[in-house]
């Protein structure tokens, strides 16, 4: 089944998906003038006020910060790229990978680009209410069942440090590999005394990691 059969589009603009498809390695080998990154970002904001919208309804007492932290857990790249690999969208992907000297890490992250690009595409082609549809059938049903597709350890640390009066900070101890692909081994302080290790392909991911033992270790929540 063909990309505008699976998800019933239909269309006289199949250079637009095509488009939403084509990653900045494919273009460069294969000397085209376009990639997915204009519609990532209007996809990327599209998709920001849908679920915005959605949880603005759901939880009507909830504050701003609360429903911040909400979106951010669906929105993210993990889940987009969760959301992805369940609706196939990676068997439309054109990637250079050999070429670029892409890591299999980031090609993942790329499967996150064409979710968003995707949804860029549609929303030109299709319009608001069929992406908005598009969005209720995709990832509304994560919301209403409490997925966690990514938690903010360090801002819980934070939070934690702050009403505490302590003072966490993050050490990096090691970082090894080749430049476009590296592991940061990363220490989480507070007030000085080692409390967690983490690591990670990058300064961020390594302190959440580390952040995730330490709220282990204290029995924090996180939510």
């Amino acid at each position: 089944m063909n990309l505008y059969e699976k998800f019933g589009i239909k269309t006289d603009n199949k250079v637009l998906y095509d488009t939403a498809f084509t990653h900045g390695s494919y273009s460069t080998k294969h000397d085209l003038k376009y990639n997915y990154e204009r519609l990532e970002f209007l996809g990327d904001s599209v998709l920001s006020v849908i679920v915005s919208e959605y949880l603005y309804e759901k939880y009507p007492h909830y504050e701003e910060g609360k429903l911040t932290k909400l979106r951010a857990n669906y929105v993210c790249q993990f889940a987009l790229i969760y959301y992805s690999h369940e609706l196939g969208l990676d068997k439309y992907l054109k990637v250079a990978a050999k070429e670029s000297n892409l890591t299999k890490n980031e090609i993942l992250s790329i499967t996150a680009d064409i979710f968003e690009s995707f949804l860029g595409a549609m929303f030109l082609d299709q319009g608001w209410y069929f992406v908005k549809r598009f969005v209720s059938n995709s990832i509304f049903k994560f919301i209403d069942a409490n997925v966690i597709f990514f938690a903010d350890y360090k801002s819980a640390m934070k939070e934690y440090g702050d009403a505490k009066d302590l003072e966490v900070s993050y050490k990096i101890l090691k970082e090894c590999g080749v430049p476009h692909n590296k592991t940061f081994i990363t220490a989480i302080l507070i007030d000085g005394e080692e409390m967690g290790v983490g690591k990670g392909k990058n300064k961020k991911e390594a302190e959440q990691a580390a952040a995730k033992v330490a709220i282990e270790k204290l029995n924090i929540k996180v939510f």
